[in-house]
């Protein structure tokens, strides 16, 4: 194995988390680009693993191997990523429900800056790091291998081509695809702002809403493409679905989803807080009601106000929902703990004059697994509850 330029830590190494910040981290004496592989000694001078380095970066290493005779290069990829395919085909057997799933999921596979989104005959690739966007024609031989035949599209958000300080050039953006999930058609848009086209993570949670719809009257808040919708209709045979979401290219979307699947389903672009505001006026009342919006903030500085916006929108969606009914509540915003999504609906179930009975608290799909002591990974939370 070649020799590698090495980064020191000013610390004690205490930890098995693969991310090390800058103010840990001694500058190198030698200028490294972005994304260089390296090993990383500690305080004392002793090899703690292989890994990116980054100056630029607030995460100014990440930690990729702590066995010593592994290089990281081509294949290094593909042996991680044949091993996050084992785990979504062989012990999760996704694609026996569905061929669209997540294939890598950063940390959650030891990959580290890295997603991989597989849409049926169409793969994404998110990059969050300099590291992997320095192997990105590696990491697509791989697929190209396992995938044999397959499309590409690629990016990296602005803001973390601006943190790790790397230009990705997306390709041109694909036509959308339509992909199957437990026998009901959506059509996934690669390239739109919404994640990497689809919200595969809620895919179980779609699946035991439909078990909890049959015959009650729907309303999907922040309902986006309609997948909560759809499913509610299509496989849960509910008496009636709303859609509500501002963003009207979403909305263009669940229209063609529910085509797809033969579903009516009203849908309505408005802003929640009047819509729902308007429907108390009307004492209008929903047997289930799912809110599921957007992340609030990427700033732990921003957290407290990413609470209060939870806080809001649950108050005012629990005062439609009809006494002994269901309620959904989603958050997707990582730095938010489950411990205080969960006191933040305590709080506005009490200030909406309503009492909650929690009878699930569940998370992403399996194909989004989480590292025990990288609990980053484990981002999304869905409360299921009967509201009094």
């Amino acid at each position: 194995m070649e020799s590698l330029p090495q980064v020191r830590l000013k610390i004690d190494r205490r930890s098995s988390h693969p991310w090390i910040f800058q103010k840990m981290v001694d500058k190198p004496a030698q200028r490294l680009p972005g994304g260089s592989v390296v090993d990383i000694l500690d305080r004392q001078n002793q090899w703690v693993g292989r890994g990116f380095y980054n100056g630029h970066s607030r995460i100014s290493l990440r930690l990729m191997t702590t066995d010593p005779e592994e290089a990281i290069d081509a294949a290094f990829f593909a042996k991680r990523i044949a091993a996050a395919l084992h785990l979504r085909r062989q012990v999760l057997q996704l694609e026996t429900v569905t061929n669209a799933y997540r294939l890598v999921h950063s940390e959650g596979d030891q990959l580290s800056g890295l997603v991989i989104d597989r849409f049926g005959p169409m793969i994404v690739i998110e990059y969050f790091a300099a590291g992997p966007w320095r192997y990105r024609q590696a990491i697509q031989d791989v697929l190209t291998d396992l995938f044999p035949g397959t499309a590409f599209y690629w990016f990296a958000e602005e803001h973390v081509q601006k943190q790790e300080s790397f230009d990705c050039h997306a390709p041109a953006v694909p036509e959308p695809i339509v992909i199957e999930e437990h026998g009901l058609q959506f059509k996934v848009a690669p390239g739109s702002k919404h994640k990497t086209g689809f919200f595969i993570d809620q895919r179980d949670n779609r699946r035991w809403l439909a078990d909890l719809a049959k015959g009650r009257r729907v309303l999907d808040l922040c309902c986006n493409s309609g997948g909560f919708s759809v499913y509610a209709k299509a496989l849960g045979a509910a008496e009636e679905v709303i859609g509500l979401d501002l963003d009207e290219v979403a909305l263009a979307l669940a229209e063609t989803n529910a085509k797809l699947n033969r579903a009516r389903i009203r849908f309505v672009q408005a802003d929640l807080f009047p819509w729902l505001r308007d429907a108390m006026a009307r004492n209008q009342l929903f047997d289930l009601v799912i809110l599921d919006p957007a992340k609030q903030t990427r700033d732990r500085e921003a957290v407290d106000y990413a609470l209060k916006r939870y806080f809001d929108m649950n108050k005012l969606a629990l005062k439609v929902v009809a006494p002994g009914g269901l309620f959904l509540s989603c958050s997707c915003t990582g730095l938010v703990s489950e411990e205080a999504f969960l006191e933040c609906l305590r709080r506005a179930a009490w200030q909406a004059g309503r009492s909650l009975q929690i009878f699930r608290v569940s998370g992403a799909a399996p194909d989004h697994p989480f590292l025990g002591h990288v609990q980053e990974g484990r981002y999304l939370k869905a409360v299921w509850c009967r509201v009094f």
